[in-house]
């Protein structure tokens, strides 16, 4: 359930109110990156996603972890530097913690849905897959989704990167911080498609990579905790070109 203005504990002096925006942001909460709808203090460019603005207010299961219950933590425990266990990027804010088997989730990660379907693909999510990923080509790194058919998978790992890289060059490359068009600097997976399909040209390669653009958009969507219109839109026309 979404509300249009909420009082958390992270930003006690100061309402956050449901926004949506086209420029990426880092999440005060999770200090993961995330775009489209969030709940913002536009006085303090204070920022959260909607799953670490509204977390589980008790105990969380994850049919990967049946043996866990993980709890939600403004922080991490202890000193060490820890990572999130189903994309292996550190685990530096919010998080779900599970202290009986020492395990973390993004809170974004902890609320993946198990399947992902839009009529026309649908792609479950596993916690280890044996196909390389259409992205990085690798195995393993993290969790990952993977089409029915087997020929679309990608690591959440993966999705999240491509995400980072567009947030770090809106606000600290090209773009000098001025807010342009996150259309502008998704990815294109083309090249991946053409190394997977050397012998493929023309009209199948494009088909290949329209197919692949609508898996990444789903992806992403389930990722950022938003399936927005916006964002699914855009990424799958763009990794298509």
């Amino acid at each position: 359930m979404k509300y249009n203005e909420i009082s958390h504990f992270s930003h006690p002096q100061h309402k956050l109110k449901l926004q949506y925006t086209e420029v990426p942001f880092k999440c005060d909460g999770c200090k993961e990156v995330g775009i489209g709808s969030c709940y913002k203090c536009s006085a303090c460019d204070y920022d959260l996603h909607l799953h670490c603005a509204v977390h589980s207010p008790s105990f969380l299961s994850h049919p990967f972890f049946p043996k866990c219950s993980f709890q939600f933590l403004p922080r991490p425990p202890g000193t060490v530097r820890r990572y999130c266990n189903a994309c292996g990027k550190d685990a530096a804010g919010f998080v779900y913690h599970c202290s009986a088997c020492d395990f973390d989730l993004h809170p974004c990660c902890a609320k993946l849905p198990m399947v992902l379907h839009d009529g026309e693909i649908k792609l479950y999510l596993y916690s280890k897959v044996s196909e390389s990923c259409h992205r990085c080509g690798g195995k393993g790194r993290s969790w990952s989704y993977r089409s029915v058919c087997k020929k679309y998978n990608l690591h959440v790992a993966c999705v999240k990167e491509m995400l980072e890289e567009n947030w770090q060059e809106v606000w600290f490359g090209k773009g000098g911080g001025n807010g342009r068009k996150f259309e502008a600097k998704i990815p294109s997976l083309k090249g991946t498609f053409e190394a997977y399909h050397p012998k493929s040209k023309g009209k199948k390669i494009k088909k290949c990579c329209e197919m692949a653009g609508l898996a990444v958009q789903f992806v992403i969507s389930a990722v950022l905790g938003d399936p927005t219109t916006f964002v699914a839109g855009i990424v799958g026309a763009l990794i298509s070109k």
